[in-house]
């Protein structure tokens, strides 16, 4: 039997004011007349609420770039779904966010490139991170949760540790230090993103320090890059056995990247309930259980853990989303990812700023 989803991603638009290098959203974007419209995605909350969801995360793109937020917000919450925002805060004023609140978001998710302004607002393609500290203040005089997510990448880890006491002033409930997964411009740009070993070991170590040291007062996740593991994450914990993610034109995906695999058909709310793409639809059904994995995994004791790694990731490096997913240390084609490493470790030039910011 197919147990429910826990949870509902929604891009509900591709459109975004920032320009990060480290983006994971596809290729080719969703324009904003091919949008789904507002009693669509109200429609879309009230199956999923119906289906079991729990959590919906609105995010895109940028959320705040649809002018009708609040009565999707205020959708959700007469849904009875928890909602969290995920954003860059740029479009949110103090007077949006007062209104949200009031309609029932119940969390704010917000994004920050860096702890200095120049290497952040670099990193973006835009002048953000003055109005995200502002906003940030804002948010802590509202009853919401709050999270602070850093996505870091060889171009900030070396200054990881001021990045956490920057984030420790803001009081978010949560810090998420969430190294650049390779999809989409993320995988474009991976070159010129990868850390070094050495920054890697030095960021497991400098989050370990500061977990223990604010334990009780600020939670800290931090999700590694795949691509220096030894064995693959269980990515989305699992094809189509936790979450649903809807595209900003309504194609249903068990995860944000899969739209990438060449041959595959993914329906569209437009056309079939959400739960019926759940439980029935082919796309949801392809990865499910074990009957499609190869050796190693059909034999291998992880099988149940990590689900062969991940679909997305195994076509992109393979060319085959059926093959065991390089990242694994078992993988046949493991030396894919350690030629990657071999790259990432050689001498690579940082940009400008970084040398301006750290002249010794």
């Amino acid at each position: 039997m197919i147990p429910n989803p826990l949870a509902l991603i929604a891009e509900i638009t591709h459109r975004c004011p920032l320009h990060c290098v480290y983006c994971s959203n596809p290729l080719q974007m969703t324009g904003a007349k091919a949008e789904l419209s507002t009693q669509d995605w109200l429609r879309v909350f009230q199956e999923a609420a119906r289906l079991g969801i729990l959590h919906l995360h609105l995010t895109g793109g940028e959320p705040l770039a649809r002018l009708d937020l609040l009565d999707l917000v205020a959708g959700a919450h007469a849904s009875g779904l928890y909602s969290n925002l995920i954003t860059s805060g740029i479009g949110l004023s103090e007077t949006r966010l007062e209104a949200l609140v009031a309609a029932g978001l119940d969390h704010l998710q917000l994004s920050f490139q860096d702890a200095r302004e120049e290497p952040a607002n670099w990193i973006a393609g835009t002048k953000a991170h003055a109005h995200k500290v502002a906003l940030a203040a804002a948010v802590r005089r509202f009853p919401i949760a709050f999270t602070v997510n850093l996505v870091v990448h060889r171009h900030n880890l070396d200054h990881l540790e001021e990045m956490i006491a920057f984030v420790e002033q803001l009081q978010p409930e949560r810090l998420e230090i969430a190294h650049a997964q390779y999809y989409g411009w993320a995988l474009k740009n991976r070159d010129n993103l990868m850390p070094t070993r050495q920054q890697l070991d030095n960021c497991l170590r400098i989050v370990e320090a500061a977990q223990q040291r604010l334990s009780g007062r600020m939670r800290i996740d931090c999700v590694v890059p795949d691509y220096y593991a030894r064995y693959p994450k269980p990515c989305m914990g699992g094809w189509g056995r936790r979450l649903m993610l809807i595209e900003p034109a309504g194609r249903v995906l068990p995860c944000h990247a899969a739209g990438v695999i060449p041959g595959m058909h993914f329906d569209n709310v437009r056309e079939h309930p959400l739960e019926w793409i759940w439980t029935d639809s082919a796309a949801f059904q392809r990865f499910r259980g074990e009957d499609w994995m190869p050796e190693p995994c059909r034999s291998c004791d992880r099988r149940t853990e990590d689900f062969g790694g991940c679909r997305c990731q195994a076509f992109l490096l393979t060319g085959d989303a059926s093959a065991t997913d390089p990242v694994c240390s078992l993988a046949p084609r493991h030396g894919l990812v350690e030629s990657v490493q071999l790259q990432a470790n050689s001498e690579v030039k940082l940009p400008a700023w970084f040398y301006r910011l750290n002249p010794e």
